[in-house]
């Protein structure tokens, strides 16, 4: 059997290395931009492409919005000492009469020093009946005892006391400095000061949200917002139950960029290029500054916002092309907002696909060469 000659083996090498490639492809992190594009729907496929500009940022700059409803805002604030369910109260009734309804004949005074508010905020007083009691004062629950007793025995005079019990209480549990039941006193009427009172957040304060819950009423506000906006504060009511936790949104990363994970919020409003940032940029090696690629499920209004339609129907896939090389390109990554759920993908350079085809020619060629090598016996 003869030998391949040697000036031939090179050659060979290098045609074999092609056949090899082209019939099986190279490895790559994802899809190219050509294969990105094809996928389009004016190429038949099912995502729509646009690139970003500043209609397109504007139109897509949906953020959540947190905030109390208008039974929340419209709470006014609790005095110290309201009477809330489970307080005992002390009353002390004068009568001006010898033989009063209440009072014997040796005194004109009765004390009803343990008067349970039972758990619907009621008391019972004889003679008066079932009085509310959570909620009031006092002083209110006193002038509705004196109305009621005043019809049946003349010029009555009572005394309302708290003997025993914490008045109204709000929990607090979550990322706060101090888990814990606080009782709504005069400098803790309102969400801010309550969870000043409980240490404060413990967590990153950009990504915190609060949220009470009051009855089956729920409400939610960020924890940055509560502050820098005073008039967002609430009043708190008892049995008000508070979360404090830390954003549940994030996106997820992939392709040529320093790391492919996923990839929590950072703050209230994340940009493509605070994105980027946060998994250490562009590949330098490898990254495609022309094809950085955001993938989201848009839905219907604003998708035909961007699109410019009225024909469409749900959800509709989009894929937002930013070019960072263009003059504008970082302006437009610093204003387009990543939102919960996307995917943010940087395609491969063509350089790097080109420098993989030469390894992959180059060492196989070197892998052909040394069996020709072999076979000839050199």
């Amino acid at each position: 059997m003869k030998s391949v000659p040697f000036r031939w083996a090179r050659p060979i090498a290098v045609l074999a290395a092609v056949a090899v490639i082209s019939s099986c492809g190279l490895p790559q992190v994802g899809p190219n931009k050509r294969q990105i594009y094809s996928g389009s729907v004016q190429r038949e496929g099912d995502a729509f492409i646009v690139e970003v500009n500043d209609r397109v940022s504007r139109a897509t700059a949906v953020t959540p919005a947190l905030g109390f409803s208008q039974s929340f805002i419209n709470a006014g604030q609790l005095g110290s000492d309201t009477i809330s369910a489970g307080d005992t109260l002390g009353l002390t009734i004068w009568e001006n009469v010898d033989d009063g309804l209440l009072a014997n004949e040796a005194t004109n005074a009765t004390q009803l020093e343990e008067v349970q508010v039972d758990g619907a905020g009621f008391i019972f007083v004889p003679y008066a009946g079932r009085i509310r009691a959570a909620g009031n004062s006092p002083e209110a629950i006193r002038r509705i005892i004196t109305e009621r007793l005043s019809e049946q025995t003349p010029d009555p005079q009572v005394q309302v006391r708290r003997v025993a019990g914490d008045g109204a209480t709000v929990s607090l549990i979550g990322s706060v400095g101090s888990q814990g039941v606080y009782a709504i006193e005069r400098p803790t009427r309102t969400l801010s000061t309550m969870l000043a009172r409980a240490g404060g957040v413990s967590i990153t304060p950009e990504i915190a949200q609060i949220t009470v819950l009051r009855g089956t009423e729920r409400g939610q506000i960020w924890f940055e917002d509560l502050y820098d906006h005073p008039e967002l504060d609430i009043a708190l009511r008892g049995g008000d139950r508070i979360l404090v936790e830390e954003d549940t949104r994030s996106f997820t990363a992939m392709g040529a960029t320093g790391s492919q994970q996923k990839v929590p919020f950072e703050s209230q409003n994340l940009s493509a290029l605070e994105g980027l940032a946060q998994v250490g940029g562009l590949n330098a090696g490898s990254a495609d500054p022309t094809g950085v690629f955001v993938f989201r499920n848009e839905a219907q209004e604003v998708a035909e916002l961007v699109l410019g339609r009225n024909d469409l129907q749900g959800a509709q896939r989009l894929v937002y092309v930013l070019d960072l090389t263009k003059p504008n390109g970082m302006f437009m990554a610093r204003d387009f907002v990543i939102r919960d759920g996307d995917t943010l993908y940087v395609t491969e350079a063509p350089f790097t696909q080109w420098s993989k085809v030469i390894s992959s020619i180059t060492g196989s060629a070197s892998s052909l060469n040394g069996l020709s090598s072999l076979a000839s016996g050199n």
